[in-house]
């Protein structure tokens, strides 16, 4: 990546509703483009602790708070230790802990127990386990460790993951779905010949699916699916029901990638030219254009701004892609974004302070011409961008004076070129297609971050 490209995104990143770059750097290669992990996964639970063991439940605490007045100490449960999945030389031969639970459990059942701090180790709270998430957790803990090391090793972990998406077990459900949340795009797309395109077919018909996993299989069906699904997907883009929409921006996401640039009229149509679009589906119309441009492969990037062009035709929106343009050097769309500064009134003023980013980032002498023109008609929009946003442009001849260079040392500024997915979801979207379609709000607001622990 060039200077001028890393600087562009320091100028501009903040200006990007919900996608900042730091996040989309280190989500650069994230499997699925539109959904987030809702939970660790037992993998990074059991590495993260010094000690993890399944076992099984002997003798249960008081029922009632008698023990709770003979000592300060909160009543704890026993367990026999079954399995140790990590952490064998800290036990030293130990076959059975305490650990405080609440649960009304019988003696007998199995829980999965952490701990931290030997050699007086303090464990954690106790997890319900099924016999099937004992097996599950016995294989998860055998697994190599160095998975990370390339796509292919990455792939061969995930064959085991694939078998247990949508798993009778909600607990081992999840955990696949998050081990696929955090994987590399590219070692998914190696899962091609594994994926069950029918399943997953009938799990995004599902309404009972959460609209996070829904958007998982969107993008598991953009890979391994082909223009017999489009009819389907087709109807879901043009329906009404916001159920059947659930999860629109990896619904679009896999339309593009089973369409290629053939569908973007369509998506065109629906959602960026159409003003009668709600403004959560022109956003997730947005991302999804966004991971096009950038990972999806299949669309070229010019297509892809044709699409954002048509936005500058919508006043109230056109914030939403000014970054997007900046970021890949469009510089042609200058003289409209030049007009949309001098037009824009009290409900589209906001877009002044990304028009003056973006011509600070662009390297052509007319842009500080440009500059100098609006900040004219609008200082205060001049003085907010310059001073939220300090730096200069570097590398540029025509860069003003006295605008701070960049440090020699900026090959780690965060990677504008890599997609971000809706930002964290809307913990309710899961249970309420509303909620999520709430969930993407005007740039700057925060969503809440799904806090389903296992």
């Amino acid at each position: 990546m060039s200077r001028r490209l890393i600087w562009i995104a320091v100028l501009i990143a903040p200006a990007i509703p919900l996608t900042g770059f730091a996040e989309s750097a280190a989500r650069e290669a994230a499997a699925c483009p539109f959904c987030s992990a809702v939970a660790q996964t037992f993998t990074e639970e059991i590495d993260a602790m010094e000690v993890a063991v399944v076992a099984k439940l002997v003798e249960a605490p008081p029922a009632n708070d008698a023990a709770l007045t003979k000592s300060d100490e909160l009543p704890k449960a026993t367990f026999d230790v079954q399995d140790v999945l990590k952490g064998e030389t800290h036990l030293k031969g130990v076959t059975q802990v305490q650990a405080i639970y609440f649960g009304g459990a019988k003696p007998g059942s199995l829980f999965m127990l952490t701990a931290v701090d030997p050699p007086n180790l303090v464990w954690s709270t106790p997890l319900t386990l099924t016999p099937r998430a004992r097996d599950y957790l016995l294989h998860v803990a055998k697994m190599p460790r160095d998975y990370a090391k390339s796509p292919e090793s990455y792939a061969t972990r995930l064959e085991f993951f694939i078998r247990h998406l949508e798993d009778q077990d909600e607990l081992l459900a999840r955990d696949s779905y998050d081990e696929f949340a955090r994987a590399p795009y590219d070692a998914v797309k190696r899962l091609n010949d594994k994926m069950d395109r029918a399943q997953l077919v009938g799990w995004i018909r599902n309404p009972d699916v959460p609209a996070s996993r829904r958007r998982l299989y969107l993008t598991m069906l953009g890979v391994c699916g082909g223009k017999d699904e489009l009819p389907l997907i087709e109807e879901m883009l043009a329906s009404t029901d916001r159920k059947q929409k659930a999860g629109l921006d990896a619904l679009i996401g896999c339309y593009l990638t089973l369409k290629g640039a053939d569908g973007m009229k369509l998506v065109e149509d629906l959602f960026l030219r159409n003003e009668e679009a709600e403004y959560a589906d022109t956003y997730a119309a947005i991302m999804a254009l966004r991971f096009h441009g950038t990972d999806g492969g299949v669309i070229a990037k010019e297509r892809v701004l044709e699409g954002f062009r048509i936005m500058l035709e919508r006043p109230k929106l056109a914030d939403l892609v000014i970054p997007d343009l900046a970021r890949w050097e469009d510089w042609q769309s200058m003289p409209r974004l030049v007009k949309l500064f001098k037009d824009a009134d009290e409900k589209t003023s906001w877009v002044r302070v990304p028009v003056i980013n973006y011509l600070r980032a662009c390297p052509l002498p007319e842009a500080q011409d440009r500059l100098k023109e609006l900040e004219e008609i609008d200082p205060v929009a001049f003085r907010r961008a310059t001073t939220f946003f300090p730096i200069g442009v570097p590398d540029s001849p025509d860069a003003k004076p006295g605008s701070p260079k960049p440090d020699a040392d900026s090959s780690d500024a965060p990677k504008p070129d890599a997609p971000k997915p809706e930002a964290d979801k809307n913990p309710e979207a899961d249970k309420n297609p509303e909620a999520d379609k709430a969930g993407s709000a005007k740039p700057g607001a925060v969503k809440g971050k799904a806090d389903s622990g296992k």
